[in-house]
C-alpha cells in the first residue's frame, strides 16, 4: 500500500519545473516575461506545464523492469483457467413416488330406451353454474356442459354430484387426484390427469351404469352410487348423499 503524496515532494517538483521554465523566459530577451512581471500568463503557464510533463516522463523512465520488481509483484506461475469437466459418478436418487394415472374410458355411450329419467341434457345458465363452482372446481363449468352434451346428461346433475363429493372443490381427492366424483380404481381412489378427465369419466359412468339401467331419480342413483353401510364409508357420509345432491341440484333449477 503506497503512502500519501508528501507535500514536500509537490513543492520540490513545482520548484524544479519553474527552474526549467526560467531559462526559456530569459531567452526571449523580454524583461516583461520574468516571474515577477509576467506579461503573458498563458505563455508562462504552458511553459510550466511542459516542464512538469518532462519531469514526469523522466520519473517514469526510472520505473524498474519486471526482473527488478519485488518478488511479491511477480507472478511465478500462470493462473489456471481450466474448468473441471468430470462430474461425480454417484447417481442421484429421487424418493418421489409418481401417482399412477389410469387411462379413462372415452367410449361413446348412447342413451338407451331404459333411461326414463328427466336427467337428459338440457341447456343451463353458464354464468349461474360458473359462479356456483369453487375451489378446484372453479372454472370448470364448460367441462360439465360439454360432458353433459356428450353423454346426454343434465349438467346440473353432474355439477351437483361433484359439488357434494368434493365439498365444492375443497376435498383431498380433488386437490391431490383431480377426482371430482369419488370414482374408484383398481387400487382405490382413482387419480386423473385433469379435473376435465374426471368429469367426463363420471358422466360416462352415470350414463352407462345408472341412467341406462333405469336409475331415474337421485335416490335410486344414490342407492348404488353411495350405498349406506358399506365398508369404505366408516363415518357414514353416504347417509347424506341423496339429500346433499338433491339440494345442490335444486339450486340449479
Amino acid at each position: 500500500m503506497s503512502s500519501p503524496i508528501s507535500s514536500n515532494w509537490f513543492y520540490y517538483t513545482t520548484m524544479a519545473s519553474m527552474a526549467k521554465a526560467m531559462p526559456a523566459l530569459n531567452q526571449t530577451g523580454n524583461a516583461g516575461n520574468s516571474v515577477g512581471g509576467i506579461g503573458d500568463p498563458n505563455s508562462f503557464f504552458m511553459m510550466l506545464m511542459t516542464a512538469m510533463m518532462e519531469n514526469l516522463e523522466e520519473t517514469n523512465t526510472a520505473t524498474p523492469r519486471k526482473s527488478e520488481m519485488p518478488a511479491i509483484l511477480q507472478i511465478s506461475k500462470p493462473i489456471s483457467t481450466q474448468i473441471p469437466t468430470k462430474l461425480s459418478s454417484t447417481p442421484m436418487t429421487n424418493s418421489f413416488n409418481p401417482i399412477t394415472i389410469q387411462p379413462i374410458n372415452k367410449t361413446d355411450v348412447p342413451t338407451s330406451t331404459g333411461d326414463t329419467s328427466d336427467f337428459k341434457f338440457k341447456p343451463m345458465q353458464f354464468i349461474k353454474l360458473d359462479n356456483s363452482l369453487e375451489g378446484k372446481l372453479s372454472g370448470t363449468a364448460t367441462h360439465f356442459i360439454n360432458a353433459g352434451k356428450k353423454y346426454d346428461i343434465d349438467p346440473g346433475l353432474l355439477s351437483a354430484i361433484a359439488i357434494h363429493e368434493t365439498g365444492n372443490g375443497s376435498s383431498k381427492a380433488v386437490n391431490e387426484k383431480n377426482n371430482v366424483a369419488g370414482m374408484m380404481g383398481k387400487t382405490g381412489l382413482r387419480s386423473y390427469a385433469s379435473v376435465e378427465d374426471s368429469i367426463f369419466d363420471m358422466a360416462r359412468n352415470l350414463r352407462q351404469n345408472y341412467l341406462n339401467q333405469g336409475k331415474d331419480t337421485i335416490a335410486k342413483i344414490g342407492a348404488k352410487y353411495a350405498p349406506i353401510g358399506v365398508a369404505n364409508d366408516p363415518t357414514g357420509l353416504n347417509n347424506h348423499w341423496t339429500t346433499g345432491v338433491n339440494r345442490h341440484f335444486n339450486n340449479f333449477s
